[in-house]
This record gives C-alpha cells, sequence and structure tokens, in this order.
C-alpha cells in the first residue's frame, strides 16, 4: 500500500455503525468523504475515562485521523464539528434507514465524494422534519437515487429501454430490472394492471412518474406512491433479497 494510505488526518466522517472490540475497544465502521467506507479500531474508546466516549456517535459530523494499511485501521484521532441536531423518533428511524443502505451497497475503500455530500443534506434536513411529513419521502427517493446511481446502478428514466423512444408522460411502462422502463401493450393497459402479477404491478408505473423521477420533482402525490414502490424493488434486487432491518423495525414501530 502507498505511503499516504499509511497516515490520514483531517477527515470528514461520520459512523455508520459501532460494535464492541475487546473489553476496552470499539470497531467503527465510517462513512469518510475522500475514502469512503471503511472500519477502525477505536483502541480504549470504552473506558470510562476516554475522551472519545461522547464523540463517537452517529449521525454527528466528525474529523477523523487514522494509521495502518490492515483492512482495519487504527483511529488516532476523532474530533465532534458541531452543528447537527440530533436526530429522534421517526427522523431516527430513517437515518439508519440510510446507514443501513450504506453499508449493505457501498463497498469498502471506495470514495464517493458526491454521495457524502447527499448523505450530509439528507441528514441536515431529517433533522427539522416531522413525521409524516411529504418531504420526508422525497428526500428518501432522492438519496436512494443518488446512491444507486454512485454505485453505477443508474435509471433509465426518460426514455423506453426498448424502443428508445422518450417516456409519454400519459402511458404507462413496466420498470424491468437491469435494463429499464419498456411500455406497457394496449392489452395491459386496457386491463388497468388488474390481471397481473403482485411482483407485476411493482413494477408498472406511469411515465409520468418517471418523468418526475429524473427531475427530482415529487410534488404529485401518485409520483410519491410509486416511485417508492419502484425504490424498493430496485434496493432489493441490488440487496439480492436479503431484507433490511432498519425497514424491517420501522414497520413494526408503525403498526404499534
Amino acid at each position: 500500500m502507498s505511503g499516504n494510505k499509511q497516515r490520514i488526518d483531517g477527515q470528514p466522517a461520520y459512523i455508520l455503525h459501532s460494535y464492541p472490540y475487546s473489553e476496552t475497544s470499539l470497531i467503527l465502521d465510517v462513512f469518510t468523504r475522500d475514502h469512503g467506507r471503511l472500519p477502525l479500531l477505536a483502541r480504549g474508546a470504552r473506558r470510562p475515562r476516554s475522551a472519545l466516549r461522547g464523540v463517537l456517535q452517529a449521525f454527528q459530523p466528525l474529523e477523523l485521523g487514522w494509521f495502518g494499511s490492515g483492512e482495519v485501521r487504527t483511529l488516532a484521532k476523532g474530533e465532534w464539528q458541531g452543528g447537527m441536531p440530533l436526530l429522534g423518533g421517526t427522523a431516527l428511524m430513517l437515518g439508519y434507514y440510510l446507514n443501513e443502505l450504506l453499508l449493505r451497497l457501498l463497498p469498502r475503500d471506495d470514495a464517493h465524494p458526491l454521495l457524502f455530500d447527499a448523505y450530509v443534506a439528507a441528514l441536515q434536513r431529517l433533522s427539522g422534519m416531522r413525521a409524516g411529513d411529504e418531504a420526508v419521502t422525497a428526500l428518501l427517493r432522492r438519496f436512494e437515487k443518488n446512491l444507486l446511481g454512485e454505485l453505477g446502478y443508474g435509471l433509465t428514466l426518460e426514455r423506453d429501454a426498448e424502443s428508445g423512444r422518450p417516456i409519454e408522460a400519459e402511458r404507462w411502462y413496466h420498470y424491468r430490472l437491469e435494463r429499464g422502463p419498456v411500455e406497457l401493450g394496449a392489452m395491459e393497459e386496457n386491463m388497468g394492471l388488474a390481471g397481473t402479477t403482485s411482483s407485476q404491478r411493482m413494477q408498472a408505473i406511469r411515465g409520468k412518474t418517471l418523468l418526475d423521477l429524473a427531475r427530482d420533482d415529487y410534488t404529485d402525490t401518485r409520483t410519491l406512491s410509486e416511485s417508492k414502490l419502484l425504490m424498493r424493488l430496485l434496493i432489493n434486487h441490488h440487496l439480492a433479497g436479503q431484507p433490511l432491518q432498519s425497514r424491517r423495525v420501522f414497520m413494526e414501530l408503525q403498526e404499534l
């Protein structure tokens, strides 16, 4: 490994997950602006008098320094940068959802500065939102779309993947995995999707919703609901069917 990877200082970062290591230390999974996602060993961070005990918190802006060339590097410095209100209630659960998406989909040691900036912006907006706020749904769709695009899974939204024709707002399309939208036939349109299977209904989407997604316009309530189904389908596909724990917990809390 090259020398500039041995010691890193002054790196903007957020903690995505942490778990105990030995009696006094922590393993941190952090998302950094210029070095991507990586694991760090925080030696002694669990000791009662450790200066890091109140610093290494999720959803708070940090400046980190580390050293080492192995898979798990060693934390050398961690400083809280302030300015981020604490998340609570629904916003906290949605923050965990964003973190789990990054943990499950983002490869290690792969820098994504634009995605890092999108994550920071999402946390800042979550901190000021109320439960049920439609802007929350728009925020999540925007982040999911940015994430898939950064990972090389960008959505085809403005052209039919089969014919190459521009998407028409008044028509219906199937969004086919790994390909994109393909216009529904006349018979399918006349059936109003009533004869399709559950999985096919999830893939069927209005042309207007596709165009709204392309320009991040979520003012239409049908666009909000249809884009949620589409993004869930795509994310589940890239997760290879493995369920997200944060989504399950959030749904259980809503039922209660």
